[in-house]
C-alpha cells in the first residue's frame, strides 16, 4: 500500500518544540485484534456455512474473490464496527483484514470492494436463505460440547426504522415511522438461535406459531431428548402458540395481557395490599397469587400467576402464564420470568453495537442477508466474550467495550519471508486479557 508523505499542521508546540504529523511511517494497522476475531471465525467457519448455501453464477476462471472471502470480509467489518459497506474501499488494503482472510499484509492481494459485496448480498434467493436459516441453528446446536438436558428460548422482536421504499417496509403508528419488525430468538445464555425480517406490525397467533414450529423442528433433528422452554411478552401469549407448545411438550411461561376476568380474581389482593402497603409505606410491596384461567379463545384452562405491586408510583399488577408445574409463583415470576429481560441486552448488543438495523436494502431478501452476516458477527463477539475469564468484569462486558479495547489497536504489521510480526505498543493497556485470549484461542499444536 502506497504510504503518504509527512505534512506540518498547524499544532502547538510542546515546551517550544514543534509537532510533526504524517502518514509515512511503517505499514501500521489500527484494528490489530481482528486477529482474535480471525481465530474464532477460522474455528466456527461461519463464512463458509453461508457461502455453502448459495449458488455461485459467476465464471470460475474470472472469479477473483470466493463468496466465502466475501462474506468473511464483510462479517469482519460488522465486527470491528464498520457497518457501511463503503468502507471497504480503504479497508480493502488494511493489513489486519488481509491477515482475516488469510492473505499475506504486505504481498497479499487487495480484498473485495463495495460493489462485490452488495452483489453478494442481493445474490441469495428465498431457498438461499431458507438454507442459511437452518444452517444457523445446526452451527447454534454445535456450538454446545454435547446435548444439554434443558435449553430456554427468549423470542422478542425489535423495531427497525427504515428511510426509503425497501420491499415489506410498514408504517408502525406505535414508533410513527416505517420499519421493519424482524424476530429474534437467543437462548438463555444469550446465544443468537435465529432472526427473521418481517414488516413493521405485531405477528399474529398463526405466524408466530408457523415461526416457533419451524425452529423447534430443526433443533429436535439434533437434540430430539433436549426439554424446551419457551419465554416470550404477552403479545406471543396466543392461542394457536399455547396449543403448539402443548402438542409439542414445550414448556413455556408467556406474558398475559391484563383484563375484566383476571382483575375480578385478585381484587382482594390488591385492595389488602394497598391496604398494608398504605400502614406501612416505604419500599415497594409485592405479592403473588396463583389461579386458574381459561380465556374464551383458550382450548382449556392455564395455571396463571398474578403478580401485584404497590409502591410510591401506586399499584401495578401483571399476569403470566405457564404450563409448568409446582414453583411458588413468586419463584417463577422473579427468577424465571423476568430474566428473560436479559434477551433486551443480547438485542441491544446485536442491533446497537453491531447495527444489524442497516436494512436499507431495497429487496427484502437482501435485507434478511444482512441480518444473517450481522448474527455471524455476534456470533464471534459472544465466542470471544465467553472466551474471557469467568470471573472476570470482561465475561459480562459489551461488545462496544470489548471491541474498544481488544480489537481498536494500534499495530505495526511486517510480513518477512518466513513469518508476519505483530508489533504491539509496549504500553497496550490490556495485556494481560490479550495474553489469556491468544492461548485461549490458539489452534491445537502440530503432532
Amino acid at each position: 500500500m502506497a504510504q503518504s508523505t509527512c505534512f506540518t499542521p498547524r499544532l502547538s508546540p510542546v515546551n517550544g518544540k514543534p509537532i510533526l504529523l504524517g502518514f509515512d511511517g511503517a505499514d501500521m494497522s489500527s484494528d490489530a485484534g481482528l486477529i482474535l476475531l480471525r481465530e474464532i471465525e477460522r474455528k466456527a467457519g461461519l463464512a463458509q456455512r453461508l457461502a455453502d448455501c448459495l449458488h455461485d453464477p459467476r465464471d470460475p476462471a474470472k472469479v477473483q474473490h470466493s463468496l466465502c472471502d466475501i462474506i468473511r470480509f464483510r462479517i469482519m467489518m460488522i465486527g470491528a464496527g464498520y457497518e457501511d459497506g463503503n468502507d471497504a474501499a480503504t479497508l480493502r488494503h488494511d493489513p489486519s483484514f488481509r491477515i482475516a482472510l488469510e492473505r499475506g499484509p504486505e504481498t497479499g492481494s487487495a480484498l473485495c470492494s463495495q460493489p462485490t459485496i452488495s452483489r453478494m448480498e442481493n445474490l441469495p434467493d428465498a431457498r438461499a436463505l431458507i438454507r442459511m436459516g437452518r444452517e444457523m441453528v445446526r452451527f447454534y446446536c454445535q456450538s454446545f460440547a454435547r446435548a444439554p438436558s434443558r435449553i430456554v428460548l427468549d423470542i422478542d422482536d425489535t423495531f427497525d426504522a427504515v428511510h426509503g421504499h425497501q420491499q415489506l417496509r410498514l408504517f408502525n403508528a406505535f414508533y410513527d415511522e416505517f420499519g421493519f419488525q424482524p424476530i429474534v430468538v437467543f437462548d438463555g445464555e444469550g446465544r443468537l438461535v435465529g432472526t427473521l425480517l418481517r414488516p413493521a406490525r405485531r405477528p399474529k397467533g398463526a405466524e408466530s406459531a408457523a415461526h416457533i414450529r419451524r425452529l423447534i423442528r430443526q433443533i429436535a433433528r439434533y437434540w430430539p431428548k433436549t426439554e424446551i422452554l419457551l419465554r416470550a411478552d404477552s403479545h406471543y401469549c396466543t392461542p394457536e402458540v399455547l396449543d403448539l407448545c402443548e402438542r409439542r411438550g414445550l414448556r413455556y411461561i408467556f406474558g398475559l395481557s391484563k383484563n375484566g376476568r383476571l382483575a375480578q380474581n385478585i381484587s382482594a389482593l390488591e385492595a389488602s395490599t394497598a391496604a398494608r402497603y398504605a400502614r406501612t409505606p416505604g419500599s415497594k410491596l409485592r405479592r403473588f397469587k396463583t389461579f386458574s384461567y381459561a380465556a374464551r379463545s383458550w382450548s382449556k384452562s392455564r395455571r396463571v400467576i398474578a403478580r401485584v405491586e404497590v409502591g410510591p408510583m401506586g399499584r401495578d399488577t401483571r399476569y403470566i402464564v405457564t404450563n409448568l408445574e409446582g414453583g411458588r409463583g413468586k419463584h417463577l415470576y422473579e427468577k424465571l420470568y423476568s430474566a428473560r429481560g436479559q434477551a433486551e441486552n443480547h438485542i441491544k448488543a446485536w442491533k446497537t453495537h453491531l447495527a444489524s438495523d442497516r436494512t436499507s436494502c431495497s429487496k427484502a431478501n437482501a435485507n434478511q442477508m444482512r441480518l444473517m452476516l450481522h448474527s455471524c458477527a455476534y456470533w464471534l463477539w459472544w465466542k470471544l466474550r465467553a472466551a474471557c475469564p469467568r470471573r472476570s468484569p470482561w465475561r459480562r462486558a459489551q461488545f462496544d467495550t470489548l471491541r474498544l479495547n481488544l480489537v481498536k489497536l494500534a499495530a505495526t504489521i511486517v510480513e518477512k519471508k518466513t513469518r508476519i510480526i505483530v508489533t504491539l505498543p509496549a504500553s497496550c493497556p490490556r495485556q494481560g486479557l490479550l495474553h489469556l485470549l491468544f492461548d485461549a484461542l490458539a489452534p491445537p499444536k502440530a503432532a
